[in-house]
């Protein structure tokens, strides 16, 4: 059965539906550019198909990091199904990775493209749990996937 909003469901936990604010009787209001907001949580894109809307949602509700809102030198710890990877973010999605036998033993300069969902739709300059890393390693050719996320965590940075 699907709210108002268009979201099912069962995407999302008895926790978020008690907790989650139905916004889309609110006016939309324009932006300064003359352009609508929808102030609505997790709605779907009406020109997007129900599964990759699901993936967005899941995205959003499962949490993740944008590389974007980062400053230079921050530190994540990246765990996936099968390693743990340390990242140590430079400028523009650039990061020094390391924490892969083959790939990157030692830290690596690589240019992080963001996570995706295991197929070609990236969410750029993303990182979210239940996703897939995505980097360009300068030694390799072709993209790198990682196994999918299961927890990342900001490191506090060394004095």
């Amino acid at each position: 059965m699907k709210e108002r909003t268009g979201v099912s469901t069962e995407l999302r936990s008895p926790d978020l539906q008690r907790s989650y604010k139905d916004t889309t009787n609110d006016p939309a209001r324009p932006s300064k550019h003359g352009c609508k907001i929808k102030k609505a949580m997790f709605a779907q894109h009406q020109n997007l198909s129900d599964h990759i809307n699901g993936n967005i949602i899941r995205s959003e509700i499962e949490g993740g990091v944008d590389l974007r809102q980062l400053p230079p030198k921050s530190m994540l710890r990246v765990e996936t199904r099968n390693r743990e990877y340390t990242i140590v973010m430079q400028r523009d999605c650039n990061a020094l990775i390391s924490g892969h036998p083959q790939f990157c033993p030692e830290p690596v300069l690589v240019r992080i493209h963001g996570s995706n969902w295991g197929g070609s739709m990236i969410k750029t300059a993303y990182l979210g749990r239940g996703m897939h890393l995505e980097f360009r390693h300068p030694m390799f050719e072709g993209l790198i996937v990682t196994s999918p996320i299961c927890d990342i965590q900001l490191l506090p940075q060394a004095a």
